[in-house]
Order: C-alpha cells, then structure tokens, then sequence
C-alpha cells in the first residue's frame, strides 16, 4: 500500500477542503459512469451509481455547511 505523503499544510481545514473537493469531483465523474451504464442497459449499475452520487452529495452539502461555519467563526 502506497502512503501519501503529509499533508502539506497544516492548516485545521485542509483536509475538509481537499475531502470536500474529491466528494464533489466524484458526483461529476459519476455522472459518466452512469450514463455508460445506461447506455449499455445495466440499470442495477446505473441505480448503484446514482446511489454513489446522491451520497457525495449529501457529504458535499455537509462539508460546505461546516467550512461555511468554520469561516464565519474565524477558524478557517
């Protein structure tokens, strides 16, 4: 297993700024995953994706609410 290197910054919300920005790169790559599955007829996959998705969404609005929070606190 490959171990990433230390997180460059460290600063208290780095890590929920890049978490933040993988969950709502994640919800755009999805949208191809879904639409090739469509295309190929398997909607058991396509529903799974979308399940991916809406996830990453949930934890998108999540993280945006608690970095929003962490801004007007001064924290950020």
């Amino acid at each position: 297993m490959v171990k990433e290197p230390a997180s460059p910054v460290k600063d208290a919300n780095y890590d929920l700024i890049h978490a933040l920005q993988m969950s709502l790169e994640q919800i755009w790559r999805l949208e191809t995953y879904i639409a090739d599955a469509d295309a190929r007829g398997d909607a058991e996959l396509a529903n799974w994706f979308r399940k991916m998705q809406e996830n990453n969404r949930k934890a998108g609005e999540q993280g945006k609410q608690m970095l929003a929070g962490r801004i007007q606190r001064g924290n950020g």
